[in-house]
């Protein structure tokens, strides 16, 4: 049956690509050598098309909730959220040309919105061979990839062979000889960037030397993947490859460049990125253009409609703000030194290196250093940052000393919000707990930036909030980070988890058929039990998990469940579980009535 590109291809687009990027990102970060060896393509493009994601869920969540409205958004408006999301969360020059991209699509979908065959790529398109349907059927999708690379190469100043742009035009090129319908133009499209990938070491010199393909490149392969798979149904046959003739994946990721330059950037060239939103009009932008380029290099100017972000590398970061101001009003600006980042990053991946100076110049850790000014925060040697879905659970991890992040029904905290909690624990060393499976690249792209501004940061891949709350009994700040880390993780990896919710609707399960109502016993995040009663079919999971052996049973209730509960499951155990002892919190946790973990 034919695909088409509608609005929920466009929100699973946005899906896929971001768990696909999430598990490609570091294997991206290391091949980054171009334009400027920072080792941050892959957390770039996962933090932008992260926004694009929010972007477009925000617009489905706003249909959902006016009344008299659509129950979900025009293929015009998703496409259109999608790309504003991409443009105002875009990180580094990679983000940049990723959201210039995304914008040059969304122009032609957005146009062809209400053409006569379709309600903006909404409906079903049969018999789709390219003969002028518009929308999101074929002949819509191959030109909107064909706009997409013009877009692009007009948004970089110095357009370079064998970097994303190249492979954004073979990915149009291969669009436009695919035949068929959208689900088969989107896959040309990937085997087309696939290929032109590949040879991008044969383009560029840097890439060639340090014997991998192009960093930026290969994200956008992984997104025109995840294009491919939300339109057709199915995930392309094959990954990008990152290296080519057997040499190692990675290339001189901070102090020298492919190229041998030795300046005050890491490859010899300017010494500060520069990136920041701009409201203007078309007219004064073209100047700024022109005033950037005089000063300094990597200049991609993308977006339109008077919403620019702007990116450039240059020797002095003031007169790129200040140019900014003359053209319109600048805002999230952010100043990047490449020396410093990468001695940071360089600093953050020691061992055991000491914390960085404060504004004094001094070490907190330093002989006879001064108490932080009245006011002031002190700095902790070691921090915990949780993610918990109840402000029960909030409040007792801030009693154990976690700075918490507490997940919100159907808004799953992001990168940036991670981030933030990472610098508001105002600590050197952080052990950050996601204590979600589904926040794992999430959790690892906020580490990133983290590390990226100076602070050691451990990932702890916790998928439970009862497992958070293990590692975080065990935490010792006085020990080593190391020592510490893996004494978490053993306490976190030690403990079973199960929950109990409500099945939404009738489907197939791993442990049979259930129907809408079904009270459902999730063990490590299987369907074991489907029961009809909160209490009995947790007395079935228990009994399930504590048959493998176990010491130590934790109850999280969640919101408005009654006390008596807890009472009938720990006099269970207490009766049938020998010399297992019951721990009760009141977690709070909206949608989840029970959270179960055995030690």
């Amino acid at each position: 049956m034919p695909h088409t590109l509608d609005a929920d291809a466009v929100r699973s687009w946005c899906a896929l690509a971001l768990d696909a990027l999430g598990r490609a990102r570091e294997e991206i970060d290391a091949i980054n050598v171009y334009p400027v060896a920072d080792a941050d393509t892959g957390t770039n493009l996962y933090l932008t098309v992260e926004s694009a994601a929010q972007a477009v869920a925000a617009a489905f969540d706003g249909h959902a909730a006016a009344p008299g409205t659509a129950l979900r958004p025009s293929l015009s408006e998703a496409v259109r959220a999608m790309a504003h999301g991409a443009l105002i969360g875009a990180r580094g020059n990679s983000g940049t040309i990723l959201a210039q991209l995304l914008r040059g699509m969304a122009d032609v979908l957005a146009e062809d919105e209400g053409a006569p065959d379709g309600d903006g790529g909404n409906g079903d398109h049969q018999g789709d061979e390219g003969d002028g349907e518009r929308g999101g059927g074929a002949d819509g999708l191959r030109r909107a990839l064909r706009r997409a690379a013009e877009l692009a190469y007009r948004g970089v100043a110095h357009p370079v062979e064998g970097t994303v742009l190249t492979v954004a035009r073979a990915a149009a090129d291969a669009a436009e000889r695919a035949e068929g319908d959208p689900a088969g133009v989107a896959r040309a499209a990937y085997e087309g960037a696939r290929a032109a990938l590949e040879a991008t070491p044969a383009q560029l010199g840097a890439l060639a030397r340090a014997g991998v393909v192009d960093a930026g490149g290969y994200g956008l392969v992984v997104v025109l993947g995840a294009l491919a798979q939300a339109v057709s149904g199915r995930a392309p046959a094959a990954g990008p490859v990152a290296t080519r003739g057997g040499c190692p994946a990675a290339g001189p990721a901070h102090g020298t460049s492919a190229d041998g330059g030795s300046g005050a950037g890491p490859d010899g060239g300017p010494a500060f990125e520069v990136i920041y939103l701009l409201e203007a009009e078309e007219t004064a932008v073209a100047r700024l253009r022109e005033r950037l380029d005089a000063l300094g290099d990597s200049l991609v100017v993308a977006g339109g409609d008077g919403l620019w972000n702007v990116h450039v590398h240059v020797d002095d970061a003031g007169a790129a703000v200040e140019a900014g101001i003359e053209a319109g009003r600048p805002y999230r600006v952010r100043i990047t030194h490449f020396g410093t980042a990468a001695a940071r990053r360089a600093h953050a991946d020691q061992p055991h290196h000491r914390p960085p100076a404060d504004d004094t110049g001094r070490r907190p850790d330093a002989p006879g250093a001064p108490e932080p000014p009245a006011g002031r925060a002190a700095r902790a040697p070691r921090a915990v940052v949780t993610v918990v879905p109840g402000e029960g659970l909030a409040a007792l991890c801030a009693e154990a000393g976690a700075t918490v992040v507490t997940a919100r029904p159907g808004e799953p905290p992001a990168a940036g919000e991670l981030a933030q909690a990472v610098r508001r624990a105002r600590a050197p060393e952080v052990v950050l707990l996601p204590n979600d499976a589904d926040l794992r690249h999430t959790a690892a792209a906020a580490a990133a930036q983290a590390r990226a501004e100076g602070v050691r940061v451990a990932v702890i891949p916790t998928r439970s909030p009862v497992q958070g709350l293990a590692a975080l009994a065990v935490h010792e700040p006085g020990r080593s980070f190391d020592e510490d880390v893996v004494a978490m993780t053993s306490a976190a990896g030690a403990t079973r988890y199960a929950e109990l919710a409500v099945a939404e609707r009738q489907a197939w399960t791993m442990a049979g058929v259930c129907q809408a109502g079904d009270m459902l016993g999730l063990i490590d995040g299987d369907v074991a039990v489907i029961g009809d009663g909160l209490a009995g079919t947790a007395q079935t999971v228990l009994d399930r998990m504590l048959a493998a052996g176990g010491e130590l049973v934790t109850l999280v209730l969640g919101a408005d469940v009654p006390g008596d509960v807890a009472e009938r499951l720990e006099r269970h155990v207490r009766e049938g579980h020998f010399a297992v002892d019951t721990v009760v919190y009141h977690g709070g946790q909206p949608g989840v009535p029970l959270i179960i973990g055995i030690e």
